[in-house]
């Protein structure tokens, strides 16, 4: 996830607008940090990263758009329309939708759909051929959703709307009062079973019911605090992460949580703050912290298992667990690999120079990253 500080246009008026380039020591939107970033220091390999395959969609300009996958295709887009689809590393096809996307890629390998800045949701078939078009109250800057025959899509006034797959008619929407100030983030859903969970500005985790739109459960990831009204911003900023029956979710100045999936009953929570994400595999929570490092929780409880705090300021993405390591991406495109059991380094290496902003994906035999360039790696543990 990467973000900027908004304000609503009732404080925007009083206080003047302001952006996270201004207020926080990391301008998430450019190709460096404001702050020094840490220099990397040579390590001593126990694994190698090596290629599965490589493609290119396009640049994602000053969005974040992650890909879909589904088994062993890929869908990405650039943000001048263009939407590929991969399989194995090969295009099958490339299309332009006709707009600007800025919303990422959701699919499940009957329907694609991208969303703009513009509040438009553009949905095409398997082979990339246009079905509908729809639109929401403003810009999109998460990835779509599909699920249970809806297109769930959350806009950037913190809408999630509940959008009928076939044609693309709203059938529900889900809103809630939010802070004067607010990150502006690509922040989507996320779907398990007959619900969607969503984290909101003010440290709240919400489960939707998919059928109606209604919330099942709501619980807090962190509570605002503070003097003012940019010490008090707590948004949950990446995606909600559900593994067996826990959902753990984090928020910008406030904490990492973990719930109980069904109830949404609190099991333990760290004081630690993220915009970048989390991941979860059967022994720990990872985490990337807002200054580059990145811990290991015990799962059950939150307890420190490690630390790797040698990637200070370097816009290091989330974290994503891959058997016995973990790896991570920056701002200079370098992907590492860390040890599941310690944190130490065990591996490094290159995509190009523009950084990787996206999300990475499970592909089939490992994991992919998308830099700011639209380069598309696919890459395995050796």
């Amino acid at each position: 996830m990467r973000a900027v500080i908004t304000l609503s246009l009732a404080a925007s008026l009083a206080a003047g607008c302001s952006t996270m380039e201004r207020m926080n020591p990391v301008n998430w939107f450019s190709s460096a940090p404001k702050v020094k970033p840490a220099e990397l220091e040579a390590i001593t390999a126990s694994a190698t990263l090596a290629a599965i395959w490589q493609a290119s969609v396009g640049s994602a300009g000053g969005y974040v758009l992650t890909p879909a996958v589904v088994g062993s295709s890929v869908y990405a887009a650039a943000q001048d329309g263009t939407l590929a689809r991969f399989d194995n590393g090969g295009q099958l096809w490339r299309i332009n939708a006709g707009q600007p996307i800025s919303g990422g890629v959701g699919a499940d390998g009957s329907l694609v759909v991208v969303a703009t800045s513009k509040g438009g949701v553009l949905a095409f078939d398997n082979t990339g051929k246009a079905l509908w078009s729809a639109r929401v109250t403003s810009e999109v800057l998460a990835a779509p959703q599909l699920a249970e025959g809806l297109v769930l899509v959350r806009s950037g006034d913190n809408r999630i709307f509940g959008l009928d797959a076939a044609d693309g008619k709203r059938k529900w929407v889900y809103q809630r009062s939010t802070p004067a100030l607010s990150l502006r983030s690509n922040v989507g859903v996320t779907v398990t079973g007959k619900a969607a969970l969503a984290g909101f500005p003010g440290g709240k985790l919400v489960a939707i019911a998919l059928n109606n739109g209604a919330a099942i459960w709501e619980a807090t990831v962190a509570l605002p605090k503070g003097a003012t009204e940019l010490e008090r911003v707590s948004d949950v900023t990446s995606a909600p992460i559900v593994a067996g029956r826990e959902v753990c979710a984090a928020a910008y100045q406030g904490r990492i949580a973990c719930f109980d999936l069904a109830s949404g009953n609190h099991l333990w929570s760290r004081d630690m703050s993220s915009a970048a994400g989390i991941d979860i595999d059967e022994r720990n929570v990872y985490v990337t912290d807002d200054k580059g490092a990145v811990h290991a929780l015990d799962r059950a409880n939150g307890a420190t298992v490690w630390k790797q705090d040698k990637l200070f300021m370097r816009q290091v993405s989330r974290p994503i667990a891959m058997g016995s390591h973990v790896a991570v991406g920056d701002y200079q495109g370098v992907v590492h690999l860390l040890r599941r059991d310690n944190g130490v380094f065990a591996a490094r290496t290159n995509t190009d120079s523009s950084g990787i902003a996206a999300e990475p994906q499970r592909v089939e035999r490992g994991f992919l990253m998308q830099t700011r360039n639209g380069g598309l790696y696919a890459l395995k543990v050796n």
